[in-house]
């Protein structure tokens, strides 16, 4: 199955990216396999996938169906056993490790449930990091820029600990969108967070879709958070089970209810 991202429009001061006009995410063939012989597992079993730029793309599935896995050679955090992955219309499937590192530093951006920030440092300390890691030049201007359009403008000179979970989430959201990256990947980013402050990252999520023209893929367990998406895409036993364009969070709970009942099912079966 060969999914296609919804496309929205580009905005006039969103920059061209290198290579593929239009697409930020594509995937061709991705197998993942873990181990050898009988003992192999397959984590995912061949994943077709072209995102426009500018969407917000949620990915569900149930537990072992391959979401990290998918995310993470997404992003050429891990190497596909079989398959090629373009990001901003470039090729990484083949990069050397200080190539891919590069990449990750340079053209995109990462938001975890665990925020990861660095406590000895200050908030715009932290925001400015991958340019720091990059050896690009620290633009202080910049980073006041993200820290007023995540509501941070006050808060530059504090350190992690300072700060609620929410604003924390809200500081990762800026330094990721610091370098006006290819793509954000956000991996659970509102998993430790209640539901009132997941509203509101989850908020600023889809405003940088919609007014900065930032591409976000979102790994989640949460129907919830996932109906703040363009297209919400399911996982299952490795591969793509269909897809929601849009949806409410009941509507996308039901799907993920119907799914989980049939992949146990499957499971039930085979043992």
């Amino acid at each position: 199955m060969r999914l296609r991202g919804n496309k929205r429009r580009k905005t006039d001061d969103q920059p061209e990216p290198q290579g593929t006009p239009g697409l930020a995410v594509e995937l061709c063939g991705v197998r993942r396999q873990y181990g050898r012989g009988k003992g192999a597992v397959h984590a995912l079993g061949g994943i077709d996938l072209v995102l426009s730029r500018g969407t917000f793309t949620a990915v569900m599935g149930p537990s072992g169906s391959g979401k990290s896995t998918f995310l993470q050679c997404a992003a050429g955090l891990d190497r596909p056993s079989a398959g090629s992955v373009r990001l901003g219309g470039t090729e990484i499937t083949g990069m050397r490790e200080n190539q891919l590192t590069e990449l990750r530093r340079s053209r995109l951006g990462f938001v975890f449930q665990a925020f990861n920030l660095l406590p000895s440092l200050t908030v715009e300390e932290n925001v400015l990091l991958p340019m720091r890691l990059a050896g690009q030049r620290r633009d202080r201007r910049r980073a006041a820029q993200v820290l007023a359009q995540v509501g941070l403008a006050d808060k530059a000179g504090r350190r992690p600990g300072e700060l609620s979970g929410g604003q924390q989430q809200r500081v990762a959201i800026a330094r990721a969108l610091v370098a006006r990256p290819d793509v954000i990947f956000a991996d659970e980013p509102t998993g430790a967070l209640d539901s009132t402050t997941a509203a509101e990252v989850l908020s600023l999520l889809r405003h940088a879709v919609d007014t900065l023209g930032a591409t976000v893929v979102m790994v989640t367990h949460d129907p919830a958070a996932a109906a703040w998406a363009d297209r919400v895409l399911f996982l299952a036993d490795g591969v793509f089970a269909g897809g929601l364009d849009c949806g409410s969070p009941e509507r996308i709970a039901a799907r993920m209810a119907d799914l989980t009942s049939r992949t146990g099912a499957m499971a039930r079966a085979a043992a």
